[in-house]
């Protein structure tokens, strides 16, 4: 970290062990992003008046280039649940921010659509026809939302593509509105 941490205590003062604990998990973050620029940890008990304890909240401010994480976690009357709680979180956000920069992100293939080429509605089946010339078989049992008795030849569907016992076959076939 660029700049020290800071550790702050509102409403309540922070015994030493909770200031290594908190420190100690604040050193762990920098194994899931390694460029955090700042990390200011802020705790306060601000529920006196609750009738089954004092509650913890815990306040993470994190900097990393091109990025501010704040991460705020439900109260907590167990102050180590709460800081368990807000680092586990920010680890989670500074993966995330980590796999974002690298360009890590999973992309979704699309769907892949085509056309119906031909319909035998009274038979059950028909085949539909992809941009690349593709013929493949589809049974009415495949088309999503029993909508095989509405399909019309020449309209757009959607399709997941697997092998049949005689070649490619479509399943989940739906119309393209």
């Amino acid at each position: 970290m660029e700049i020290p941490l800071q550790i702050t205590s509102r409403d309540f003062e922070l015994t030493e062990v909770l200031r290594s604990e908190i420190e100690e998990k604040a050193e762990k973050l920098s194994k899931f992003h390694s460029r955090i620029t700042r990390c200011r940890v802020t705790v306060e008990a601000p529920h006196r008046h609750n009738r089954n304890g004092r509650l913890y909240n815990v306040r993470l401010d994190i900097t990393v280039p091109g990025a501010e994480i704040v991460i705020k976690h439900e109260p907590n009357e167990d102050i180590y649940v709460s800081i368990r709680d807000a680092f586990k979180a920010a680890r989670r956000k500074l993966e995330d921010t980590a796999r974002k920069q690298r360009g890590d992100v999973k992309r979704h293939e699309t769907t892949p659509s085509a056309l119906i080429s031909s319909l035998f509605q009274s038979k059950g089946y028909g085949f539909i026809t992809t941009d690349d010339g593709k013929e493949i078989y589809f049974h009415q049992n495949s088309v999503l939302n029993q909508e095989f008795y509405n399909l019309e030849k020449g309209q757009r569907v959607r399709f997941v593509e697997q092998e049949g016992d005689k070649g490619p076959q479509a399943s989940q076939v739906s119309v393209i509105q």
